[in-house]
């Protein structure tokens, strides 16, 4: 891993994140931290240029964005217009909204939408993703939905971002995943995971929980991961120094 593939979602600090004003700040405090790049997720109305010159003056890169399953899948030129905006080339679908996971009519309409959208992606020159959550793990035709969605989307229209943490929740081995998502990962949303004594699971910093990077991290590289990108979703106490100390981990641990 290079510390130019280290990149912060900015849905990990989204309550800083409402107002230019706000984003400006946030952005230097990341690239302070030494984040590369940022995935532009959970940040309020403002236009992409705006977006864009922001990332731009602090030295970020946008790596990804999110995109409401309604647009990406109903409107993808609305995607392939905000992308170009924004100076990014790739953006996930975060979840289906509304999506029944046991209903095959669901599934095969979901995959039909998603190859449809990916088409309109990659004819303009960028790449769709597809975000899984743990429901994902839910088994279809005795396999996960996740094995029967890229089973049947082909990998010019569909690539994954997959997401450490809800492969684990589902009860996925997170390096297989990666392994069989060889030449498909250009994205992957690190998160750790730890178990709590209320008999939960719960998000924390990389390194801090149970996940096992010594063996995620090479899989992943193995497999062409470009950007691996630092979320989590709720944070003991300022979500900034939780950035950091997931940051500080990786690096001492996995850059080169």
């Amino acid at each position: 891993m290079k510390i130019s593939q280290l990149a912060a979602q900015l849905f990990t600090v989204r309550e800083h994140c409402k107002t230019a004003a706000d984003l400006a700040v946030t952005a230097r405090k990341v690239r302070a931290i030494g984040y590369a790049g940022v995935q532009i997720s959970g940040v309020g109305p403002i236009p992409e240029e705006e977006i864009a010159r922001i990332m731009c003056e602090e030295g970020l890169a946008i790596c990804a964005t999110h995109e409401p399953s309604d647009t990406i899948l109903g409107h993808p030129e609305k995607v392939v217009d905000r992308l170009q905006r924004l100076g990014c080339n790739f953006a996930a679908i975060p979840f289906p909204k509304d999506m029944d996971f046991t209903s095959a009519g669901q599934l095969r309409e979901l995959v039909q939408k998603l190859d449809a959208s990916g088409k309109v992606l990659r004819d303009a020159g960028l790449t769709f993703g597809y975000h899984n959550h743990a429901t994902e793990f839910v088994r279809f035709e005795g396999a996960p939905v996740l094995d029967y969605i890229f089973r049947r989307v082909p990998v010019a229209h569909l690539v994954s971002e997959l997401d450490t943490y809800y492969v684990h929740l589902g009860g996925g081995d997170v390096t297989a995943w990666c392994q069989k998502l060889r030449d498909r990962l250009p994205v992957m949303h690190i998160k750790d995971y730890v178990f709590t004594t209320a008999n939960k699971p719960d998000w924390c910093e990389i390194g801090q929980g149970n996940l096992d990077w010594a063996r995620i991290i090479p899989a992943a590289e193995k497999s062409g991961c470009q950007w691996f990108v630092v979320e989590q979703e709720s944070c003991p106490g300022d979500p900034f120094a939780s950035l950091q100390i997931s940051f500080d981990y990786l690096k001492a641990n996995f850059v080169a």
